[in-house]
């Protein structure tokens, strides 16, 4: 319950501190902002939405990723400098 109390304090905080905290990341749900999340720790925002613009339309959850392949993500992230990760 301490761990519980502990959690809600800092939440609390951290909201008082940040309260509007945007993403600027372009995303369509949970999913896709983890896969942009993973590919902006190789590159700016900015070419993580460029490359992705194009992508989440057609692609925005894990089921259609597994479809596409390991070859054809690597073709469609490839200017992100991330696809052989």
């Amino acid at each position: 319950m301490i761990a519980n109390k502990r959690a809600a304090t800092v939440l609390r905080l951290l909201n008082k501190f940040y309260p509007r905290v945007s993403v600027p990341l372009k995303h369509r749900n949970l999913f896709t902002l983890l896969v942009s999340v993973a590919l902006s720790a190789q590159t700016t925002d900015v070419n993580v939405n460029k490359a992705t613009r194009k992508i989440y339309p057609k692609f925005n959850h894990p089921k259609h990723f597994v479809r596409l392949g390991r070859k054809k993500i690597e073709k469609l992230i490839r200017s992100t400098g991330f696809f052989k990760r």
